[in-house]
């Protein structure tokens, strides 16, 4: 562990450029001064709270990261309940990040074209039923197809909110609103394996799965009832000859 610290360190000191020129650029191409304003509370409020889109996938990643935290923690002691070997346990709790991993490559591409709304909202109701098959389910197989699906859906949820996060702030305070909504998001690992531990001790494993899959199906109705689409470039204007663009304007 300390050898993988030390290597990221030296590859962060060696290949790493400084990225706030690109931000800066940004800020001036849209002819908007940073409002001084933006303290790092209102930005605190503004993600958590007051923005519609902001807010919505604030409260995404929290519950996001509440599956996740009661699949690391709780799905284990119930393939072991099931009286699955743990080469087999080990085998399934690969599967979930394998697929998320590797899955991810395309969905954060694919919300580049597609948007970022409607790969949130499925992605929750496809976390949803991941976790409502591991739940319903005893048999290996079975739990292999939910932990795939709950991959899948983390998969296009994963990338995609953090997408989201940087289309609505603007450069000057991005940085700020994506740390607010990774507090909120990590938080969802604390919630998760507590509101998992107590509602397992209380009412068994069954009842812990099936209450974390209905959070993470009214989280993704949250943000289809509260998000807007935020990808900017989502309908692109066909492309002009060469004379109408000579007349056109110059904008961003």
């Amino acid at each position: 562990g300390v050898g993988y610290v030390v290597a990221g360190l030296g590859l962060t000191l060696i290949f790493v450029r400084e990225t706030s020129v690109h931000a800066a650029h940004e800020q001036h191409s849209t002819a908007q001064a940073p409002d001084p304003g933006w303290t790092a509370r209102a930005v605190f409020v503004e993600t958590s709270m007051k923005d519609r889109n902001l807010s919505a996938f604030s409260q995404a990643g929290l519950v996001n990261n509440l599956n996740d935290g009661m699949a690391w923690g709780l799905f284990p002691l119930l393939f072991m309940a099931s009286g699955l070997s743990l080469s087999e346990v080990g085998v399934l709790a690969a599967i979930y990040p394998a697929v998320w991993g590797l899955g991810q490559l395309l969905t954060g591409a694919w919300s580049d074209y597609v948007g970022r709304k409607r790969l949130i909202v499925g992605g929750m109701w496809l976390q949803a039923l991941g976790i409502a098959t591991v739940g319903a389910v005893g048999s290996f197989w079975g739990y292999a197809l939910g932990m795939a699906v709950l991959g899948a859906g983390t998969a296009m949820v994963y990338p995609t909110l953090l997408a989201g996060i940087s289309d609505v702030a603007e450069p000057a305070w991005r940085a700020t609103a994506v740390g607010v909504y990774r507090w909120w998001r990590d938080l969802g690992y604390v919630v998760g394996a507590i509101v998992a531990g107590v509602v397992a001790d209380a009412l068994g494993f069954g009842a812990a799965v099936h209450l974390v899959a209905g959070m993470t199906f009214l989280s993704g109705a949250w943000v289809a009832w509260r998000a807007e689409e935020t990808l900017t470039r989502y309908a692109q204007p066909a492309p002009l000859s060469n004379e109408a663009s000579m007349k056109r304007p110059h904008c961003r």
